[in-house]
């Protein structure tokens, strides 16, 4: 972003948050439910705003971002549609959060619209099959293109797991690295019908545990399950017996999954 974009940036923060300035007082009939949300975040970091907002970075929002995903996630499987509703816009305000901080960074100085446009042309450029004259039929063809132009993309990424973020939960990282390295030939051993995957089954020690559970995110994806996901369902059963024992069967504590209250309601 150029000194002039910076410029009308910063001008157009300053129109957003003086009342004093005519344009606070225009007729808003138009403008979107986002412009609205971008509006108001503006207004919450600018001068006479909220003192919290105005001092977070990206880095003290890292633990609200992942909250809000596990709030969402819950949403997704369990809740309601407003559930839904109300946990997509908290995610959303963490994406809008994080742009303003930035279109305010010397150094960074990008926002929401910026995020959305390179969005927009990486998903143009990884679909050439809708967007230009390439043809892929299959959803399997389509992820092998969509590797091929990655790689082209990322150049730097030498190894099939470069690139995979580790601070994922375990059996999503299992999942996303027994999938990679399938690409060099490289295959975990799945469990059999009947819950065996050989004598590492026999396990006595935590490092053959590990080969358990290895074997069983392997089994899951080789599926097509979520093994994350059916490991949470099988964690609300449980905590549907145990309220059920304790007499509390209406009561689901959330916090025992690990979900905790939200930070945006």
């Amino acid at each position: 972003m150029g000194d002039s974009a910076v410029h009308n940036s910063e001008q157009s923060r300053a129109d957003q948050v003086r009342p004093d300035q005519n344009r606070a007082h225009q007729d808003r009939s138009g403008e979107s439910g986002l412009d609205e949300l971008v509006r108001v975040l503006a207004r919450l970091r600018g001068p006479g705003g909220c003192a919290w907002d105005a001092e977070q970075t990206h880095a003290s929002l890292v633990k609200h971002l992942i909250e809000e995903t596990h709030e969402l996630v819950e949403a997704i499987e369990q809740g309601s549609r407003e559930d839904l509703i109300e946990e997509l816009g908290d995610v959303l305000y963490q994406v809008l959060f994080h742009s303003d901080i930035a279109a305010h960074t010397p150094g960074e100085e990008f926002d929401i619209n910026d995020v959305a446009q390179a969005m927009t042309r990486k998903m143009v450029a990884r679909h050439p099959h809708v967007f230009g004259d390439e043809v892929a039929d299959s959803a399997e063809l389509v992820m092998l293109k969509w590797d091929q132009l990655k790689a082209q993309e990322k150049p730097e990424r030498t190894s099939v797991l470069d690139g995979i973020p580790l601070g994922m939960p375990s059996l999503l990282l299992a999942d996303k690295i027994i999938g990679r390295a399938a690409k060099v030939g490289v295959t975990v051993k799945e469990v059999d019908g009947r819950g065996h995957c050989g004598p590492v089954w026999e396990f006595d020690t935590e490092e053959a545990l590990g080969e358990v559970l290895l074997s069983i995110a392997a089994t899951a994806r080789a599926r097509g399950w979520d093994a994350e996901r059916a490991l949470r369902g099988a964690l609300r059963d449980l905590q549907a017996e145990v309220g059920a024992a304790e007499g509390t069967a209406g009561a689901v504590r959330t916090d025992v999954v690990g979900f905790a209250p939200g930070t945006q309601g």
